[in-house]
């Protein structure tokens, strides 16, 4: 037995001592050089292209495998052009385990590799040639998959300068990969090696130049048809469209298992920075876990945070999210928290907002149906330095019927609010609302001017812009208990707007203020070739003092009454719409007094001087007991001739214009005293006497003149008629001589 084990040792060792001696032999023998011409032509036969071998092919054998390759160049389809070349290529095998079906590869290193795709003006690319091979047959395919699979371990793998270029002939895009380099450690199933991959990439359009590296350890199993990329590193800078200085990284862990359908990640963690602009900004995400399995996806504990610096201004924004669930028809979202907060020298301001989400992805059905939103504010131009406000509510959305609804109800600083809305058809939005409100003070939101501030001179008067109002389909309500703006209070405010076709229109715009109420339409309608305005209102029962300070910060009219307003003007600017003003306005008041002037008074203490003008004196004022006129528009002048106003001792008439085009008044007065009364000092008035007074200026510092000469000859005409009465009309009846004696006593 051990005479023939003997034998068979011999008998082995000669046979591999045969082979091993007709290996080195080819070794020694065999020129893969001279090979060259056969290859050009056969790469020229098969895919009309021209390939270059400018280095030495050299082969080993044994116990490696191996073949070197110096530079290669191949061409474009039947042409010179370069397709792709390589500097060199290495790639060595051990012998003996491919006997086992197992192939390990010692070395695989690629250097100065290029490659250039173009997409043509015919649609196709230029490598459409090589990717056109003919499909595995039925059985071939049937036959692998029932072989047995063939293991294989790599050593280690170095690409180095490599480069990849595509560029579209029709667009003129480019883009490209250079200067890639790749380096692995040991790749093989079942075993963890490292992989570090860099490049530098860049795009004309739109720009990109951006350099990147990749670190990873890669482990996967060939049967399970599962991959892990293990401590993944990203690190991403350059430029990218109109950011600069960008900084992106990325890292956790990426499982993939292709036969599960199964995708996850484990703490995943993003970061970039860099600018816009002058603006740096700065963002994280953080990824506890996430995957994907069997179509449905999972999430739990997501946190985005990121901010943006400009000037003096910095915006915070943040996302969260405790748990989502998906799958292809629909998905639910837990504890999502989105907030930002805007910081300024002055003040700052944070909104948050937390719902549950779900929706149905294949109906477009979109559901958050308890939404919290908060908002809070502290800053030197607030009311009290700080605002707060909370809502809670719900908003749906069908976007396969373009409809969203939502329905929100809270508080925002002392006000209680409630809202409805509705928006249906995005393409031209058509807008509901209904909107109640308990009590709202705007004031406080308003822009206001600090006293002593330096006047700047006026800017150039700007033109309206209607934009909006034009394509806007608009229809709600709007109701406040109790509302304060620009100083003017008023209760049980109704506001309905609708606005359509260009034209917006506010009907009705009633409530009760000053003891009385408004009841008024307003129209614009913006779908004119010069946009055109129309008011209508009737203060009814009004006390107009309180509402002239309140309104218009002027004091010179008191009295309880009604006031109508029937007026239509066109423009689009607002010095136009003045000067465009047609149609009426009456007023009629009871019980008040016109402030500035005193016309007893004045005729008491300047009668028998000449004409005089004075300014207004707010000590003074010509009480009514009654005051009715009424006003005809045209072309932004008011005229008036039938003013009446009554006091027991005193009838005012008067006309003139009201210019509301430049702002500037143009009126007679002309004021009777109707009854004998003692003034100061004991003296008496004389009955029936008129003085006429000239109010005349602009509507920020009008004048007084007190027309004493008109006043005079008015005076005389009437005692001359009376003499020549009692006179019987006579040349010689001595009119002259009573004429001057009444003339004496006429201001006593």
């Amino acid at each position: 037995m051990n005479k023939y084990f003997k034998y068979g040792l011999w008998m082995l060792g000669g046979i591999v001592f045969l082979a091993g001696s007709g290996v080195a032999y080819v070794a020694m023998t065999f020129d893969p050089n001279n090979y060259k011409p056969e290859i050009i032509r056969a790469v020229q036969s098969s895919t009309h292209r021209t390939v270059k071998i400018d280095g030495d092919i050299k082969l080993t054998f044994f116990p490696i495998l191996g073949v070197h390759v110096g530079a290669v160049t191949l061409s474009e389809v039947q042409s010179e052009e370069e397709f792709a070349a390589i500097g060199s290529a290495d790639v060595s095998l051990a012998v003996w385990p491919l006997l086992r079906q197992r192939v390990v590869v010692s070395r695989v290193a690629l250097n100065g590799a290029k490659v250039r795709v173009v997409k043509l003006r015919s649609g196709k690319l230029s490598i459409d040639d090589l990717l056109g091979a003919a499909p595995a047959k039925a059985d071939d395919r049937a036959a692998e998959a029932q072989g047995k699979p063939v293991d294989f371990d790599i050593a280690s793998v170095k690409v180095a300068d490599a480069a990849l270029i595509y560029r579209d002939e029709v667009t003129g895009m480019e883009a490209s990969v250079s200067k890639l380099n790749l380096v692995s450690g040991r790749i093989a199933d079942g075993v963890p090696g490292d992989i570090e991959l860099s490049g530098h990439i860049q795009l004309n359009e739109p720009k990109l130049d951006l350099s990147a590296r990749l670190k990873t350890k890669l482990l996967f199993d060939l049967k399970q048809d599962r991959q892990k990329f293990g401590d993944l590193k990203l690190q991403v800078s350059g430029t990218a469209l109109d950011f600069t200085n960008l900084a992106i990284g990325a890292t956790g862990e990426v499982e993939m298992h292709g036969a599960a359908g199964e995708f996850s990640t484990r703490e995943l963690k993003l970061t970039a920075a860099g600018s816009k602009g002058s603006a740096p900004f700065e963002m994280r995400l953080d990824l506890p876990r996430a995957g994907v399995l069997k179509q449905r996806l999972t999430a739990t504990g997501l946190g985005l945070n990121g901010h943006v610096t400009a000037a003096a201004e910095k915006l915070d924004v943040a996302a969260s999210f405790d748990t989502l669930e998906s799958n292809l028809h629909q998905f639910r979202i837990a504890g999502l928290v989105l907030s930002a907060g805007v910081k300024q020298p002055a003040q700052a301001y944070d909104l948050r907002l937390s719902a549950t989400a779900n929706g149905n992805i294949e109906t477009r059905q979109y559901n958050l149906p308890d939404m919290k939103i908060s908002l809070s504010a502290i800053g030197d131009q607030l009311p009290g330095n700080t605002l707060k406000g909370e809502l809670k509510g719900g908003v749906q959305a069908d976007l396969k019927r373009q409809s969203i609804q939502a329905n929100f109800a809270g508080k925002i600083q002392q006000s209680q609010l409630k809202a409805k809305a509705a928006v249906n058809n995005f393409k031209s939005p058509r807008i509901r609302y209904d909107i109640e409100i308990d009590q709202f003070d705007a004031d406080p939101y308003l822009p206001k001017t600090a006293a002593g501030t330096k006047t700047l001179p006026a800017a150039p008067e700007q033109t309206l812009n209607l934009d909006l109002v034009k394509p806007l389909n608009l229809e709600g309500s709007l109701r406040i208990g109790a509302l304060k703006v620009s100083n003017v209070k008023m209760t049980w405010l109704r506001a309905d707007l609708k606005a359509k076709g260009g034209v917006l229109r506010l009907a009705p715009f009633n409530a009760n203020l000053y003891q009385g109420n408004l009841a008024s339409e307003l129209e614009l309608n913006a779908s004119r070739a010069v946009p055109r305005f129309a008011i209508k209102a009737e203060l009814g029962g009004v006390e107009i003092e309180p509402l002239l300070k309140d309104a218009l910060q002027m004091d010179f009219l008191s009295g309880k009454g009604n006031v109508a307003v029937n007026v239509v003007t066109q423009g689009d600017r607002v010095s136009l719409l003045k000067k465009g003003l047609n149609g009426k306005l009456a007023l009629n008041l009871t019980d008040g007094a016109v402030k500035g002037i005193n016309l007893a008074k004045s005729v008491r203490e300047f009668g028998k001087g000449a004409d005089r003008t004075q300014g207004v004196n707010k000590e003074e004022k010509t009480d009514f007991s009654e005051m009715k006129a009424s006003f005809k528009i045209t072309n932004g002048v008011a005229h008036n001739d039938d003013l009446l106003m009554k006091s027991p001792f005193l009838r005012v008439g008067g006309k003139g214009d009201i210019n509301l085009g430049n702002d500037s008044l143009d009126y007679l007065v002309k004021a009777t005293i109707t009854g004998t009364s003692k003034g100061q000092g004991g003296r008496d008035e004389v009955g029936g006497l008129t003085v006429p007074v000239h109010l005349s200026g602009p509507f920020t510092a009008p004048k007084y003149k007190l027309e004493f000469s008109a006043m005079a000859s008015d005076a005389a005409k009437q005692k001359i008629r009376g003499l020549m009465q009692k006179s019987g009309g006579g040349a010689n009846s001595g009119v002259e001589d009573q004429l001057k004696q009444g003339l004496k006593g006429l201001f006593k």
